[in-house]
Parts: structure tokens; sequence; C-alpha cells
């Protein structure tokens, strides 16, 4: 996900968006450990596209 596009996003889109991509990240990380995942890369995008949620989140929480 763009940061433009996750800005773009009110805060319980954000907060979807957030549970979706833990939800993913647990399921990348079972088939990781099963050896049933082809590319690791997915763990490192999901992983940083929670990273860009939250820091998202953090902004619009500290300017209300």
């Amino acid at each position: 996900m763009k940061i433009k596009e996750i800005r773009d996003l009110n805060m319980d889109e954000l907060t979807q968006k957030e549970r979706e991509a833990v939800e993913e990240m647990f399921r990348l990380r079972l088939r990781h450990s099963t050896g049933q995942l082809d590319s690791s890369a997915a763990l490192n995008r999901v992983r940083r596209d929670i990273a860009r949620i939250k820091t998202v989140r953090r902004e619009k929480e500290v300017r209300t």
C-alpha cells in the first residue's frame, strides 16, 4: 500500500486495514514456517505496510 493511499483513509478505515494486515502477517508467517511460502519478500511488504498504517494513525491522533 502506498503512503498516499493510507493518508486518505479515516481512523476507522485505518484500524480495519491494520487488523487485516496483522491477520495477513500471521498467515504468511504460518506458511513460511511450514515451507509453503514462495517469496519471503511478502513478509517484509506486510510488515512495512503495518508500520506505515501505525505511523499515519499516530500522526492523526497527535493532530486531534
